[in-house]
């Protein structure tokens, strides 16, 4: 078989041999994709931006090149604090399947991903107990930035996961409708606190994450790490509250 030039036609020729089924296949070549950005030191797109984005080019010898595993480390880094350890050691174990069937086409000749662990899964926690309402009233009062003051109350209003709500975009937003733009599965419908908030949070802008930090994305730790801070004089023993707590208050 002639040795492609391009890593997407690489990803091509592996899934077509690989024997998965349709469903496994699609889950197989958007890790493969998200690997693309990385190896040209660029994050991957998240929320709205993944419509219609196009991988960066990248030439298969690239993951002989020196240098090539340290990007690795780095975006496996990068990946696992965006989406979390499960999702990034997914994705890994897919590259590493990828690079293990084309070193045997004889199109590589090393592996850079072989510095590569997995990271370590937190245990599933147990639920924790959501704020009581007269909590939530008092949360929701905070002398805070309007970025917190509108992801409390659209945490509060929706009951979805945080993950989700700090993956959307500006454009993911109808505001009028009071509703995220899904192109598949439900949306999420939010109530009036958020309803008047959200729309001076995205005031001037048309694209780019809503809930942001600097000009980047803000992570689920930093937004963690608000609340509870934020909520300490709220809480009795002074270690202030979760933000799952107030998740699960909204889940009622």
């Amino acid at each position: 078989m002639t040795q492609p030039v391009e890593y997407a036609v690489a990803v091509d020729r592996f899934l077509a041999a690989s024997g998965l089924g349709a469903g496994s296949r699609r889950v197989y070549r958007i890790a493969l994709a998200t690997w693309a950005w990385g190896l040209v030191e660029r994050p991957p797109p998240v929320g709205g931006g993944r419509r219609n984005a196009e991988p960066p080019a990248v030439p298969l010898a690239l993951l002989d090149a020196p240098g090539t595993a340290g990007r690795l480390r780095e975006a496996f880094a990068a990946r696992s604090e965006a989406v979390g350890a499960r999702t990034a050691n997914r994705e890994l174990s897919v590259l590493s399947s990828a690079v293990t069937w084309w070193r045997a086409a004889g199109w590589l000749s090393g592996d850079p991903t072989d510095g590569l662990r997995a990271l370590p899964v937190p245990k599933a926690r147990r639920a924790e107990a959501g704020l009581g309402a007269d909590q939530v009233r008092e949360v929701l009062r905070l002398a805070a930035p309007l970025r917190e003051q509108a992801f409390w109350h659209l945490l509060h209003e929706t009951g979805a996961s945080i993950e989700r709500l700090l993956a959307l975009d500006v454009d993911d937003l109808d505001l009028p409708g009071r509703r995220s733009r899904e192109r598949a599965g439900e949306p999420v419908r939010w109530g009036d606190g958020s309803a008047r908030l959200l729309p001076l949070l995205v005031l001037g802008r048309v694209n780019g994450p809503l809930f942001r930090t600097g000009r980047g994305r803000l992570s689920y730790r930093r937004a963690a790490e608000v609340f509870t801070a934020a909520t300490r004089p709220l809480e009795p023993g002074g270690r202030g509250w979760t933000l799952r707590q107030l998740q699960a208050a909204g889940r009622r």
